[in-house]
């Protein structure tokens, strides 16, 4: 069964350039120092499965042509990684149906909040608001999306947590501050693990390049790519620096997953 990643954004949540900056990566003329805010879309046999939804998702699904999103994953209900949401309608116009949306009980009470408006039970037929049925997900109990096995995984984020997830041998790990023993132990066996890694210096809510990298080598995947990356990181100069099996993602960034 095939699995293919393609990375939307990997920036963090100012993006790259940062508004107001002259800073050598805000001006690089290198396309993987332009970083959207970090989302990606996995497909499993043809069936795409979005995970977070950017402010940019409008821009990040019309550069990439995603023309089709059958199941959202939310890791954490921070702006940068649902304020995109409501761009999800678009799709429930193209393909006729309901999006079903998968995030934690915590994180689903801050989503009733904001876009309670976009349950499909309240949309009723209204086109243009989206149509979302909100489905509760528990840490370390695997459910199933196409014929794939999904096991969310709680993990750090300061004093916060997000979801991790693994789908086969692949996994999705952002804004996280560390990485629990446990958690580790189902990351097992793994040919792509993507991480967040911030920055060169440490931060209370986020592994910075150094920590991604002890993090990685502690699970062991055949590849490891960063994402949620600032522009204090240049992508010629960090890829230098990084070990081989360890690279930096980029937008556009599409990868196969073998199983």
């Amino acid at each position: 069964m095939a699995i293919e990643l393609t990375f939307l954004g990997t920036g963090t949540s100012h993006g790259v350039p940062i508004i107001g900056c002259d800073c050598e990566v805000c001006r690089s003329t290198d396309r993987r120092d332009k970083r959207m805010r970090t989302s990606a879309v996995v497909s499993l046999d043809g069936h795409n499965v979005l995970i977070d939804a950017t402010p940019e998702l409008r821009i990040q699904c019309l550069q990439n042509d995603v023309r089709r999103v059958e199941a959202c994953l939310i890791t954490h209900t921070h702006a940068d990684h649902i304020f995109g949401m409501d761009d999800l309608r678009r799709f429930n116009q193209i393909q006729g149906d309901s999006i079903d949306l998968y995030a934690s009980a915590e994180h689903l009470v801050t989503l009733n909040k904001v876009f309670g408006y976009a349950l499909a039970e309240r949309a009723g037929d209204n086109p243009d608001v989206p149509h979302l049925v909100f489905n509760t997900i528990v840490p370390g109990d695997s459910f199933s999306l196409f014929g794939h096995e999904v096991k969310p995984l709680l993990l750090p984020h300061g004093h916060d947590n997000v979801t991790g997830y693994r789908i086969g041998r692949l996994a999705y790990c952002t804004d996280i501050s560390g990485m629990p023993e446990a958690a580790a132990e189902e990351l097992a066996d793994l040919n792509v693990l993507v991480l967040g890694a911030l920055r060169p210096k440490p931060h209370p809510k986020h592994l910075s390049i150094d920590q991604a990298i002890e993090v990685a080598k502690r699970i062991g995947a055949k590849r490891t790519y960063f994402v949620h990356v600032t522009h204090q990181v240049s992508h010629r100069e960090c890829e230098k620096y990084l070990p081989n099996d360890i690279e930096l993602a980029y937008d556009t960034l599409r990868i196969v997953v073998s199983e």
